[in-house]
């Protein structure tokens, strides 16, 4: 990891399926907004090593960019463990301790059989660890790209859940030798 690297992550598309679902690794992406799509390959840098999560949804948006990224499982979603698949409504309805206990402190607790966002911000440290020096564009989750702020400025888990990551939208930061800077956060290109 020599040089300073300079980092392009970009949200996946919506998932193609019911909103407010906790979606599985095999959710596809709905590639529709064709406009939103040209506008931000355009304004990614040309030669970019790229990198995804090995979902489909990000494998899907990566290839409707132009790319063809290298898949980097530390780059995955928070594992909702036995949640996944699930909808929202249907978890709270059902009145479970775990799940009430979970948004007491959803950057510390674990759904059943998953992770934490501590663990996935360890899980992300490890990926973006093995990002070399240059121009690279990472195709990933929401929870990603929250952990790779948290790490850039040295936030507490629970602070880093609070910024807003849209879908096709652009964070930019960057690792130099002197430690990281944030350029954006959040960028919708139009």
């Amino acid at each position: 990891m020599e040089g300073d690297t300079f980092l392009w992550l970009v949200r996946h598309a919506v998932v193609d399926g019911i909103a407010g679902t906790i979606h599985a690794m095999d959710a596809p992406a709905d590639l529709s907004d064709r406009t939103r799509l040209d506008a931000l390959r355009r304004h990614l840098p040309a030669g970019a090593a790229s990198y995804a999560s090995p979902a489909r949804r990000t494998l899907e948006t990566a290839r409707a960019l132009g790319l063809e990224p290298v898949c980097v499982p530390a780059f995955s979603e928070q594992d909702f463990g036995e949640w996944s698949g699930r909808r929202h409504d249907e978890l709270a309805a059902a009145g479970g301790a775990a799940y009430a206990k979970f948004w007491a402190d959803p950057a510390g607790s674990k759904p059943p059989g998953g992770e934490s966002f501590e663990d996935q911000i360890a899980k992300t440290r490890e990926g973006l660890h093995r990002i070399e020096g240059g121009s690279a564009i990472l195709i990933v989750h929401s929870g990603t790209i929250r952990s790779a702020l948290c790490i850039a400025l040295d936030l507490a888990p629970q602070a880093a859940l609070r910024f807003a990551i849209d879908p096709l939208s652009l964070t930019r930061i960057d690792r130099l030798s002197d430690g990281w800077r944030v350029v954006s956060v959040n960028q919708t290109i139009a």
